[in-house]
């Protein structure tokens, strides 16, 4: 890892400012490959969902917390997986959030927690198999140009067996297919992939095709079986493992003599096509196609290269921190407007209870009364009137008349 020097700083160098160190472990983070392609397993605590879309919540274990971010493009296909208390495996990469000095994981996919166990014993038994030799490529056999009787094990109700069917069929209408039929999935599959592989032994074909359509893991668990493995490997006739999709590998693909990244692929990769053939342009086609895979895999290169430098100059990381930080200023702003409207609630009724209290209605309750002359001064001096006069007297609930003596 390249070695980082610390940020120039204004004024004193001896003293950092809390932005120049945040800005500095971000830079460390961003830095460590280590760092930034992380899995991470645990239960989702303190999930917020805020109007934004983002998610954001904690993965703890029994001794420890981590907060995780997730943003909305990222989240809006989880479903019921984001809930409370929930075991979960989580992959992203970890950096700083420097507006409030916190480390946290940017999550870009999230899995229930499981797969991953399966995948720990895939890799167990993988380093196992290649450890023993199973693996080597100096023992795998090489494939006949000109295959005349091709068996295949799959499912016969199975749309890879269709498929290869068909494909073998377009490509080289000479070859005569030999299904094995076994189950591709659950329990009983191993066994049954194990027979059918040995009954095409004894039948000897040309070439075997192994394989079935796409599907999780625990979908392509029988072809990660070590019996199948040991199957494979012992087979006295070239196999081609052609399982699920092209992104799935299987210990069946490693085992045998090619791996295809589909069924169909496998098919393809079997037979010669019968237009090449009468064209007689394959080696032609075959030292193209050498040739643009390797122009691929330098342009590949090159383009992985920018394309990491592209996402260290990138502004998303500001972003991405501008979009928290929205979400924490809302909500601050949110708590602001509540307390204010509490505290001009109270106010009012301050003084509505002042203003209650200051009127005359509410004396005129307590007992006293309030006296006028005839022509509505008020009475507040005896010296105001005079023996004989008449008085009006307003009480609470009315007027009456007195005559003064």
């Amino acid at each position: 890892m390249a070695m980082i020097s610390a940020p120039e700083l204004p004024g004193f160098s001896r003293f950092w400012t809390v932005s120049d160190v945040n800005t500095y472990l971000k830079t460390l983070m961003e830095s460590d490959s280590n760092l930034q392609d992380l899995w991470v397993e645990g239960e989702i605590s303190n999930l917020s969902r805020p109007a934004s879309g983002h998610l954001y919540f904690t993965l703890k274990d029994q001794n420890s917390s981590l907060r995780c971010v997730m943003w909305k493009n990222r989240a809006v296909a989880l479903g019921t997986l984001m809930q409370e208390g929930a075991a979960v495996e989580a992959h992203g990469n970890l950096n700083v959030y420097e507006q409030r000095g916190q480390y946290q994981l940017y999550i870009d996919f999230l899995r229930p927690r499981g797969e991953g166990k399966l995948f720990q014993e895939y890799q167990r038994l993988k380093a196992q198999l290649e450890g023993e030799g199973l693996f080597d490529p100096e023992r795998k056999k090489t494939l006949p140009a000109w295959p005349t009787r091709i068996g295949i094990v799959t499912s016969a109700t199975g749309a890879a067996f269709q498929d290869m069917k068909d494909t073998l069929k377009r490509r080289y209408p000479l070859v005569k297919i030999l299904l094995a039929p076994a189950s591709v999935q659950g329990e009983n599959a191993p066994p049954e992939i194990v027979a059918a592989l040995n009954l095409l032994y004894d039948l000897k074909p040309d070439l075997i095709l192994i394989g079935r359509g796409g599907g999780s893991i625990e979908d392509l668990w029988a072809f990660n079986d070590e019996r199948v493995a040991r199957a494979i490997f012992e087979s006295p006739i070239p196999v081609i493992s052609g399982v699920g999709h092209e992104t799935d590998f299987t210990i069946s693909d490693f085992v045998a003599d090619l791996r295809a990244p589909t069924p169909t692929a496998a098919a393809e990769l079997a037979v010669p096509d019968q237009g090449e053939l009468r064209t007689g342009i394959a080696e032609y086609e075959s030292r193209i196609s050498r040739s643009i895979q390797g122009i691929f895999s330098e342009q590949r290169w090159k383009l992985e290269n920018l394309t990491g430098q592209i996402t260290r100059l990138s502004p998303l990381g500001e972003i991405n921190s501008g979009r928290q930080r929205l979400d924490e200023l809302s909500s601050r702003l949110e708590r602001a407007g509540a307390g204010y409207l509490k505290g001009a609630r109270e106010k009012c009724n301050s003084f509505q209870a002042r203003l209650s209290a200051l009127n005359p209605e509410s004396i005129l309750k307590r007992g006293y009364a309030m006296l006028t002359t005839d022509d509505g001064s008020t009475v507040y001096q005896v010296g105001q009137v005079s023996s004989g006069e008449h008085l009006q007297v307003r009480v609470s609930d009315g007027e009456f008349e007195v005559n003064v003596k």
